[in-house]
């Protein structure tokens, strides 16, 4: 089939040579492609969504041929599950315990431990109910308990295998995390055989040592007299050393041997002693071998060893007797390490002497009745290794993965009647009720796969049906329908949901032509059949196909087609005078300049309009048009560069042209919205009515603005100016104005055409809600004395002659002022500064508590870090920058404070704020102002970065460790290097928030580092959050 933008350009080519008032049935349908041949099967890939008559490829391949039932469901069968015959069960693993697994397996096979741990005394489960054939609500909770369910689970459950959870989950272990299998295997049985000691019966009590527990004897011998001085030891399983070995009897030889001679001066005893000549005093009956030394350190050694079938301890015995074990489990290990890899068992049956292996939930009898061990179980480091495995002598067997060696020893006679294990009648109910809950389980998954068939048989039959109804023959009625519902329909993966259609319809609530590839044409016999079974809403039939829509489409085709030629003749006819009897039409001349464009976008906007109702948001228009909202600057629609505010034409004739009618009336072609002025339209009477007047205002502005100039020029050309570090000799009051009325009122005096008079002052924003004063006065000879009067709520001083002139030229809510008291009686002669209204002392210390909790709960903050060398290098900066200088916060911390317009709260740019101390009657006691105060020198607030200083990005919950790691990617000096201080404080605590060691936006933090490490390392391992940080 063609491609779809083919399949497209064919639907409307049809429009360039068809005026839209000569529009056709015949013309709507080849727009909405309704003669388009269909599609047979075998000729697409995929479906073709550019032509609504194809109905091949939505997902009926899978329903026309012949269809395996099991197809219809995803359901696994229950059987899989299920224990085969005279085979074990498995162990889930849990994550990353295969090694618990191992050993399970391993001691389950150990009879005579299965057997005691039966006898275990539960009496939990044996007080329940055991008539009614159920023992409910039991759960096991000791660990024995649970050994003894899982036991019983795996000698008679019905399933291939169980979860092992409740027991690993009583030992607490960690599912996520593989330990070391040797430490398991000690604590567990240390564990067991703790808990069997406290039972009653004797055997029961000792079952741990009869089975695993031996006993070796340290034998010092004196080379002279033969003196022998033995020392017992018991052992659970043997370490042996594999190491420079090449067999078990090596190993165990090399356990045993003489280790050392030992000289003793004294002479009344023998003088010459061999020490540590072991021999095994008492053999064990299940001995178990670790070649835990494969892990030298806990890392894999890549050591072959051979071990035999059948091993022959007789010669290691302190006396002559015959002491034979045979190999009846070989614990695997694949992996590098002791706490990762994985782990699996051999394991040989006691009944038929097969050798099973259990790797989990799998497990697999081996051919024969030899252990195979395989080459599997070292394939993974004999790639890695050129090592080639030694050749192994017949009943012997040769592994580098062997990591624990289970031997049994050999009895003359062997009880057949020992080998059967009866599960107690209690445990035996609990392995029932699983089984039956297994059996539930199984029938219900069984249901599940025969419903799924039986659903998929009646959709089969079902689709094959309708799917031969869909097309639509050549004179049949016919209807749309969504092809996304056809899809789904087809999968029955999915839930089938009623038809709906009121996506695809236009603004006339028909289907819109660009909806076509998003719908199929199908029969209305089958479009009858598929909303009846599932129903649906906005049914598209015949009449469904949109006039309006395919009308203003070709409109838009062609002048589209015919934009660039009528471009060209009417930038032409508008460069041609008029005719002087000839009458014309205004048009802006940004709209002239611009009118292709405009047109583009205009018909854009056409086609917008006749889109589908779900196409655009409500309020949401189409994106030529949203980024044009965005440039309050560009033009939207033609010819609005001439109207004015009432819509009326505006009075700026330069922006305005005279064009001919011929030229008019073709730009009404594209825009016949456009507003339309004939050469005689007077321009806007409101507008210019406005024009007058503003002229008047603006006259009187001026002649406003020249008399508050003159009366207050000193204020508005800032000389002369009071200042309470220098406080004037003939006046003891000035008045206190807020600086953003002085600002705005300088505005209005420079331009007063094109800014607003001030009329009132607005003193009430310096108040507290409470009517008091806000401003200490040292905050007060801050502002001045670093001219930060750029903020809204910063003040002004004026002298009294100056107020005067404001409060009779302004409305003044509230006078506010501050004297200066001469009292000599009183703090030794200093003078006192007061302020009308009072300071209010409430607020004043709530806003205090507040700074400073806005300075210890900052995000996004900048810090100034400065790397120093020595002392000397300190002193520079306190010279050079004496805002550096710890004394300096001090005088610089409630600069830049501000009132809220509502109230109270004023906020400081700086470091810190210093709570002052109030007398009782509000005054504020001052010393008598330095030199240095008197020089008035301003000074710029903005921070001066210097050299070997950077700028670091902080928030007030980050610690100092990852400040420390800021500053190492910033400076390279690694975190431990790094000695840091603020103010002269020393930052140690690394696990300490900057916002409580006191670092607040804008502080310098002195960097003085150690000498560099070599070890660049480290500093990587410092990245990554694996060293620990020191105190500096």
């Amino acid at each position: 089939m063609a491609p779809r933008l083919q399949l497209e350009k064919a639907a409307w080519q049809w429009a360039e040579m068809v005026k839209p008032e000569d529009i056709t049935r015949e013309h709507i349908e080849l727009a909405y492609r309704v003669a388009v041949s269909a599609c047979k099967r075998g000729a697409c890939r995929r479906n073709c969504r550019g032509n609504p008559n194809c109905l091949v490829g939505i997902g009926e391949q899978s329903w026309l041929g012949e269809i395996d039932e099991n197809a219809f469901h995803n359901i696994d069968d229950p059987n899989s599950e299920r224990r085969d015959k005279n085979t074990f069960v498995g162990l889930t693993n849990l994550g990353a315990t295969c090694y618990v697994n191992t050993f399970l397996q391993v001691w389950f096979h150990n009879l005579e431990l299965r057997r005691a741990l039966y006898r275990f005394q539960n009496s939990r489960a044996e007080g329940h109910n055991m008539d009614s054939g159920e023992i409910k609500d039991y759960e096991p909770r000791t660990i024995c308990e649970h050994l003894q369910y899982l036991f019983a689970l795996l000698q008679n459950s019905n399933r291939r295998y169980i979860d092992p959870s409740g027991l690993v989950k009583a030992l607490g272990l960690d599912t996520g995390q593989q330990q070391d299998a040797q430490e398991f295997s000690k604590l567990f049985l240390s564990l067991l055989e703790d808990t069997l000691s406290k039972q009653k019966d004797p055997n029961l009590q000792n079952v741990i040592q009869q089975q695993f527990c031996g006993q070796f004897s340290y034998v010092t011998v004196c080379n002279k007299c033969g003196r022998e001085s033995p020392l017992p030891s018991r052992f659970y399983e043997l370490e042996l050393n594999i190491q420079g070995h090449k067999n078990l009897t090596e190993c165990v030889t090399e356990f045993l041997k003489v280790t050392a001679h030992i000289s003793v001066p004294d002479s009344s005893i023998c003088q010459s002693w061999t020490c540590r000549n072991l021999s095994i005093i008492r053999p064990v009956t299940k001995c178990f071998i670790d070649i835990f030394n494969h892990f030298a350190h806990k890392k894999k050694l890549n050591t072959f060893i051979s071990f035999p079938e059948v091993l022959d301890m007789g010669p290691f015995l302190g006396k002559e007797e015959k002491c034979t074990y045979e190999l009846s489990a070989v614990l695997i290990h694949r992996g590098v390490s002791a706490y990762s890899g994985h782990y699996i068992a051999h394991v040989r049956d006691a009944h038929t002497n097969d050798w099973y292996k259990f790797n989990d939930e799998e497990i697999e009898k081996m051919e024969g009745k030899k252990l195979q061990l395989g080459i599997e179980e070292d394939i993974a480091e004999t790639a890695k290794s050129q090592t080639r495995k030694p050749k192994c002598s017949k009943g012997y067997h040769c592994s580098r993965n062997a990591y624990m060696l289970v031997y049994k020893r050999q009895m003359e006679e062997i009880d057949q009647t020992e080998t059967n294990v009866e599960v107690p009648a209690f445990l035996q109910k609990l392995v029932d009720q699983d089984n039956k809950k297994f059996e539930e389980w199984c029938n219900e998954m069984a249901d599940m796969r025969k419903q799924s068939v039986d659903k998929g048989k009646a959709k089969h039959e079902e689709v094959k049906e309708l799917y031969e109804l869909l097309p639509a023959e050549d004179g049949q009625s016919y209807e749309f329908v969504p092809l996304e519902w056809l899809k789904k329909w087809l999968d029955d993966s999915t839930a089938i949901k009623e038809i709906d259609n009121s996506q695809f319809l236009c603004s006339h609530g028909k289907l819109h032509p660009d909806n076509i590839a998003e719908v199929k044409r199908i029969s209305s016999k089958a479009a009858d059949l598929l909303f009846g079974r599932y129903g649906g809403i906005s049914r598209l039939g015949q009449s469904s196909l949109c006039r309006d829509c395919v009308t203003q489409r070709c409109r838009v085709i062609r002048l589209k087609n015919q934009l660039n030629e009528d471009y060209r003749e009417v930038m032409n006819l508008a460069k041609a005078p008029l005719e002087s009897d000839e009458s014309g039409f205004w048009i802006g001349k940004a709209s002239l300049r611009s009118w292709r464009q405009l047109a583009l976008d205009q018909l854009e906007e056409d086609e917008e309009e006749t889109k589908p109702n779900n196409s655009k948001v409500n309020g949401e228009r189409s994106s030529s048009a949203g980024s044009k909202e965005g440039d309050g600057e560009e033009m939207k629609n033609f010819n609005e560069d001439i109207l004015c505010y009432h819509g009326g034409l505006s009075i700026i004739e330069n922006d305005r042209r005279v064009v001919s009618a011929e030229v008019w009336n073709k730009l009404r072609m594209y825009f016949p919205k456009a507003p339309e002025f004939p050469q005689n339209h007077e321009s806007c009477q409101q507008c210019m009515r406005l024009e007058r007047e503003g002229k008047e205002n603006e006259a009187l502005n001026r002649m406003m603005a020249n008399e508050q100039k003159s009366s207050l020029l000193n204020l508005f050309q800032e000389k002369n100016r009071p200042t309470l570090q220098k406080w004037p000799q003939d006046t003891d009051v000035l008045y206190i104005v807020p600086n953003y009325f002085v600002d705005e009122w300088r505005k209005f005096i420079r331009r007063p055409a094109k800014s607003n008079p001030v009329s009132s002052v607005g003193n009430s924003i310096l108040l507290c809600p409470h009517g008091g004063f806000m401003f200490t006065y040292d905050s007060m000879l801050t502002f001045k004395s670093d001219c930060l009067c750029l903020s809204m709520h910063s003040i002004a001083l004026l002298w009294p002659a100056e107020w005067e002139v404001i409060s009779r030229m302004f409305l003044v809510d509230q006078v506010i002022s501050i004297c200066r008291i001469h009292d000599k009686t009183r703090d030794n002669g200093n003078v006192q500064y007061q302020t009308h209204p009072d300071l209010c002392r409430e607020c004043r210390e709530g806003f205090i508590f507040q700074q400073q909790r806005d300075m210890r709960e900052y995000a996004q903050a900048t810090v100034y870090v400065r790397k120093v060398i020595d002392k000397k290098t300190v002193s520079f900066y306190m010279i050079m920058c004496p805002q550096f200088n710890p004394n300096h916060y001090e005088c610089t911390t409630r600069n830049n404070s501000s009132v809220a317009k509502d109230g109270w709260r004023e906020r400081s740019r700086f470091q810190s704020a210093k709570r002052q101390k109030l007398n009782e009657t509000g005054s504020l006691s001052v010393a008598p102002v330095t030199a240095a105060s008197k020089s008035g020198i301003r000074r710029s607030t903005r921070h001066r970065k210097l050299r070997g200083e950077k700028a670091l990005i902080i928030s007030a919950n980050q610690t100092l460790k990852e400040l420390k790691i800021q500053i190492m990617h910033a400076f390279s000096v690694a975190p431990f290097d790094q000695n840091l201080s603020i103010d002269g404080r020393c930052l140690t605590d690394d696990s300490a928030t900057l916002g409580s060691l006191g670092v607040i936006p804008e502080s310098i933090i002195c960097l003085k580092a150690d000498e560099p490490i070599a070890d660049y390392a480290a500093m990587d391992d410092v990245y990554q959050g694996k060293c620990c940080f020191t105190s500096a």
